[in-house]
């Protein structure tokens, strides 16, 4: 018996390049006059992938946060998967705000994305959700190049990656 086609969706970041991104905004903010006597920084915790931005104010804050996603641009990382949190006050007169990196495909979304596929009303696909990602299935690999397709066009809040292509 034949294996029906098949490929995954996964939506994942690259902690190395956050990383690598992370240390080349150090050192623009290092090297910048506006920031210079202030108290901004940048942590990175790969543990539990967030990061934390403390500045002395919220437009320092902001301007920290342009500088961090510019440089997670231009290393190909996907600032869809980035959620910021709550500016909050911290110790000597300082702010700090934590950003969270989605690793994986939540619940709701995969809820979300295999409704979509349904609702698309493609013949003979299914999609099962599989932890944190998506196993999307069809007799017909030209089924498969349609819901690819349809859901590049579709925003989702997530950068979407497709892979494991088997056929």
């Amino acid at each position: 018996m034949a294996i029906q086609p098949s490929f995954d969706i996964t939506s994942t970041v690259d902690l190395q390049e956050v990383d690598n991104a992370l240390n080349q905004a150090r050192k623009e903010v290092a090297q910048r006059y506006d920031f210079k006597g202030s108290k901004a920084s940048i942590e990175f915790d790969r543990a539990n992938s967030t990061i934390v931005l403390v500045a002395d104010d919220e437009p320092k804050l902001n301007a920290l946060w342009e500088i961090v996603v510019t440089r997670l641009v231009r290393r190909n990382v996907p600032t869809k998967n980035l959620t910021r949190g709550a500016v909050q006050t911290a110790a000597n007169s300082t702010v700090r705000q934590e950003v969270a990196l989605q690793q994986g495909i939540p619940s709701e979304k995969a809820r979300e994305i295999v409704k979509f596929i349904k609702d698309a009303k493609l013949k003979k696909v299914q999609a099962a959700i599989q932890g944190d990602q998506l196993r999307i299935s069809s007799p017909s690999r030209d089924e498969l190049q349609d819901v690819m397709r349809l859901l590049r066009e579709q925003d989702f809040g997530l950068a979407l990656q497709f892979g494991n292509y088997r056929g």
